[in-house]
């Protein structure tokens, strides 16, 4: 069973029971937890307790739900009631515990998946590389002396080492698609605000999505549809329309236009990169190449937002507590609450502008292929790579092909290309907002092609 959907499907046909899946996830994350670092939380006794409730359930005729008894688990900045939300600080260990769960978690819980923990991060968010100084570096299950991206690194390498079907996670500048790419499985971020944030620690209100990991476009597709809708709890994810994808995919993309990003999205790539966005497209018969305007100062325009927002969360603890922050966190915010007023303004001018240039990009496309990261996993504790000649840093440049497009809010899956021999890459499918259905048609065929899957062995 590789898969959530099947694990599902095979409870409710009384083929095996929630809690002997549940058990199964607890055992597998008690025999590779402590290599990959995943899991900051586990919380096995809820978790079977909730899965005898399903079992139950089944017994009396009753329908759990589309993820019944499939177990998942979330980025550690999910509220989970009674326990304390972390978001990958030290400062954040001594609140009280959250008294009800997040919107999403909850959501997911009345569909019956069984939540088995909370997953570790870059602390509030900030980074693409899940080197936690506090809870410890989470390791690449393809290679363990490699990271396994950020800042969701616990919940992508939970999801490829086998730990759990599926988990949540978040993205401001690419912090789903990353990992997800390093980690080869599919990363989805929906449109801005179609999801709801209530019960998430924000890093960036403007530029903060929540999405999933996922094994299969299948799957992605059922937990999407289980988490849209309207949350009054939270102010952006009110008023949204929701459209369920999972009926819509089916193999007909005859009439879809989709084009290749290039300029930008060609530069300061590895070859290997520029290789796995050529097989989408070659396996899609796509031909056709377009320029997203300005994608460079797009990404320069939401490191200043990112900065400036993320720093005024933190400005009371960056004074009093500057000594518990992780190092490399503590300097980005520091560097953030010093940028001019009229930085921030400017930055939010060319966003509005930029925002009109893509539509008009998208009146003539419906699907955009560009890579995810500029190279495969890099070494933990690794600081430079080399792109087109140049030395550059790792850590703010793995979102050099993510950024230009959260800035704007754009709905992007990260589908995954694990070639033999080499360590996984990503491909991101993108449209425009609200046409997430699209996105996962495309994927579907991709997968059913055998251009796209996860081959590492699950649950």
């Amino acid at each position: 069973m590789n898969d959530a959907v099947s694990i599902s499907t095979n409870i409710l046909a009384g083929k095996i029971s929630a809690i002997q899946i549940t058990q199964i996830a607890l055992n597998n994350i008690a025999a590779r937890n402590d290599e990959l670092n995943c899991f900051t939380t586990i919380t096995a006794e809820t978790a079977l307790h909730d899965a005898e409730n399903i079992d139950r359930e089944i017994r009396e005729g009753k329908n759990p739900g589309v993820l019944g008894g499939v177990p998942f688990a979330v980025k550690n900045l999910f509220d989970i009631a009674g326990l304390t939300t972390l978001a990958g600080a030290k400062i954040n260990a001594e609140n009280l515990p959250a008294t009800q769960d997040a919107t999403a978690v909850t959501r997911l819980k009345k569909a019956g998946a069984v939540l088995v923990g909370a997953l570790n991060m870059d602390e509030y968010a900030y980074g693409f590389v899940t080197e936690n100084a506090h809870y410890g570096a989470t390791r690449n299950p393809h290679n363990l002396q490699r990271v396994a991206g950020g800042s969701s690194g616990g919940s992508a390498a939970a999801v490829a080492g086998g730990l759990v079907p599926f988990t949540l996670g978040s993205d401001t500048n690419g912090s789903i698609r990353v990992p997800a790419a390093l980690c080869g499985i599919f990363g989805f971020k929906p449109t801005y605000g179609r999801l709801s944030r209530a019960g998430v620690k924000l890093f960036s209100s403007s530029l903060d999505h929540i999405g999933h990991f996922a094994n299969s476009v299948r799957d992605i597709a059922t937990i999407f549809d289980v988490l849209q809708g309207e949350d009054e709890k939270d102010p952006v994810c009110t008023n949204r329309p929701i459209e369920k994808c999972l009926p819509q995919i089916n193999n007909d993309i005859s009439q879809m236009r989709i084009a290749i990003a290039d300029d930008y999205f060609t530069q300061k790539a590895e070859s290997a990169v520029l290789t796995a966005v050529q097989t989408v497209a070659n396996a899609l018969n796509v031909t056709e190449y377009v320029t997203i305007p300005e994608a460079k100062i797009a990404r320069a325009a939401a490191f200043v937002i990112t900065a400036c927002e993320g720093a005024n969360l933190h400005l009371e603890e960056l004074q009093t507590r500057p000594q518990d922050f992780d190092f490399a966190t503590r300097e980005r915010f520091l560097a953030g609450a010093l940028i001019p007023n009229h930085w921030y303004i400017q930055a939010q001018k060319f966003r509005s502008w930029y925002r009109d240039q893509v539509r008009e990009l998208f009146a003539n496309i419906d699907i955009i292929i560009a890579p995810t990261t500029p190279i495969t996993a890099p070494l933990i504790g690794q600081q430079m790579m080399i792109l087109d000649g140049e030395e550059i840093l790792i850590r703010p440049h793995l979102g050099l092909f993510t950024q230009p497009l959260s800035l704007i809010g754009l709905p992007v899956l990260s589908v995954p290309i694990n070639q033999e021999n080499s360590l996984p890459l990503g491909v991101q499918l993108i449209a425009k907002p609200y046409h997430e259905a699209l996105i996962l048609q495309v994927a579907a065929v991709l997968e059913s092609q055998g251009i796209v899957s996860n081959k590492k062995t699950q649950i």
